[in-house]
């Protein structure tokens, strides 16, 4: 009997050790943009480092190298549900060319609400050099691979 109370005491203790290194883990990167799949997801501090420091005032310039795509997105909206698979598939089969990026709006209202996002999903290209464009709602895989060629000019 004291074996098993034992053991038992040694499972939970080891289940809330994971549970706490799993929590650090996560709290610890919240500043960085998490990579899933080829899908950088982006907090407002990793957004102002990466994409554009809306808070210093100036003129937009984007930070980034390549061409980017964000979708901002919330867990509940069906839209963004039908079209999240194909924003991670176009972050694959342009692996390379452009980066794409996914902002939660629950978890970062602040920076959906200070980029004046109203509805979901919103889609913005922005191209290397220039100003970004906005798209909204869950468009069809043609019209994103149109407007990456378009507005990214990326072939």
């Amino acid at each position: 009997m004291k074996k098993v109370i034992f053991l038992s005491l040694v499972a939970a203790a080891f289940t809330l050790m994971t549970v706490e290194c799993k929590a650090e883990n996560h709290a610890g990167s919240s500043d960085k943009a998490a990579v899933n799949s080829s899908v950088i997801h982006l907090t407002d501090a990793s957004f102002k480092k990466l994409v554009f420091n809306y808070e210093s005032g100036n003129e937009w310039k984007y930070e980034g190298t390549l061409p980017a795509i964000i979708d901002f997105y919330a867990d509940w909206c069906a839209p963004c549900r039908q079209l999240s698979p194909l924003v991670e598939e176009l972050a694959r089969e342009y692996s390379g060319k452009i980066i794409v990026y996914k902002v939660d709006t629950v978890k970062e209202d602040i920076l959906a609400r200070n980029l004046g996002i109203t509805g979901l999903p919103t889609l913005l290209f922005i191209p290397a050099k220039g100003k970004p464009q906005v798209a909204m709602g869950a468009l069809p895989k043609e019209s994103l691979v149109q407007a990456i060629n378009d507005v990214l000019m990326v072939k």
